[in-house]
């Protein structure tokens, strides 16, 4: 019997809370280890790696590592750190290297991974979906989350499961106990908001008026926004761009017109002044699809830190792309072009 289009890709949407409180399990296991990597090392800069959609993932996570820790923290492709080291590593300087990839087996990665050990840079955590693959075995701490797994191409429980990993990390080594033990308190919203949005969102993704889509994030969600506007180049093939909110304004908005999709990752601690971005971009034209706390069309109601709330706004762009790639015809669980892992010679 055929396979219903998106069957994989859907049911890993909606399982994503249920994934995070099994991440939990895992991290809380592993607690005081991630606490004593930091403290034995004592690192000046963490570094975030990974490919495609966990390069998007590492630049969100060291933006929230530094807001929590102090320590400064960068994201960075790990075809970068392969074959570029002398532009990503500052000399004499000791590095914790965070290695993200859902398979384990991403041929970049591991790559990166081996040279920074061979330099004798500093210490290596992982962080990844499946035991026993490559890269669960090169850290001196490698944390595997097997909830994540996917039978899709296109990464959403996975992304979403180890970017939780990644703000419990940013809450351990920034002393915030508070914030590790709230994580759990995210499945519920999380879980309202993959109800409540997707009649929303589906309507939107099969207007076929729109024919553009801009999703703007800053701060710590840049990352996030990055992350979406892949997802709906990889599962519906659409034109697709991701940008700071105020950088919009410089350029970008030039291509504003009125079959234009703007999703706006709005913060609580800078509401107003990116409001205004979006104000300004219905203004011209475009449509809008507003995602926050309160007062946005897709909303959270969530009591939690706005720190822990960046994960929130994942579910509904999924389900956009989700959509998207449906009302084109095409198959979310299979883009074109591509493999669940990209292995080099």
């Amino acid at each position: 019997m055929t396979k219903p289009a998106g069957q994989y890709t859907l049911a890993e949407i909606r399982s994503q809370p249920e994934a995070w409180l099994a991440a939990l399990e895992v991290l809380n296991a592993a607690r005081a280890e991630i606490e004593s990597l930091l403290q034995t090392t004592q690192p000046d800069e963490i570094l975030f790696t990974g490919c495609g959609s966990t390069y998007y993932l590492s630049a969100a996570a060291a933006a929230m590592v530094t807001e929590l820790s102090g320590i400064p923290a960068r994201g960075l492709p790990a075809s970068d750190l392969w074959f570029y080291p002398q532009s990503a590593y500052p000399k004499s300087k000791k590095t914790l290297l965070v290695a993200v990839s859902r398979s384990g087996e991403t041929t970049e990665t591991i790559r990166a991974c081996q040279a920074f050990q061979k330099e004798g840079r500093g210490p290596l955590l992982t962080l990844s979906c499946y035991a026993g693959r490559e890269l669960a075995g090169l850290g001196q701490l490698n944390l595997v989350f097997p909830s994540g797994m996917e039978e899709s191409i296109a990464q959403t429980r996975a992304f979403s499961t180890l970017y939780l990993a990644c703000l419990a990390l940013a809450a351990l080594w920034g002393g915030r106990a508070d914030l590790f033990g709230s994580l759990a308190q995210l499945a519920e919203p999380a879980r309202r908001v993959i109800a409540d949005s997707h009649s929303l969102v589906s309507g939107l993704a099969n207007d076929r008026s729109i024919d553009r889509f801009y999703f703007l994030g800053s701060g710590s969600r840049y990352g996030l926004a990055a992350e979406l506007s892949l997802k709906m180049k990889e599962m519906s093939l659409s034109h697709s761009e991701p940008f700071h909110f105020m950088e919009f304004r410089h350029g970008p908005k030039s291509m504003i017109t009125t079959s234009a999709l703007v999703v706006a990752l709005l913060s609580e601690s800078n509401r107003a002044a990116e409001q205004a971005v979006v104000d300004e971009m219905q203004s011209m034209g475009a449509q809008v699809l507003t995602l926050a706390e309160q007062d946005a069309r897709v909303v959270f109601q969530s009591p939690l830190p706005e720190t822990l709330k960046n994960i929130l706004y994942l579910p509904a762009g999924q389900l956009l792309a989700f959509e998207r790639s449906l009302s084109k015809g095409l198959d979310p669980d299979r883009p074109n072009n591509l493999d669940a892992v990209v292995r080099l010679p």
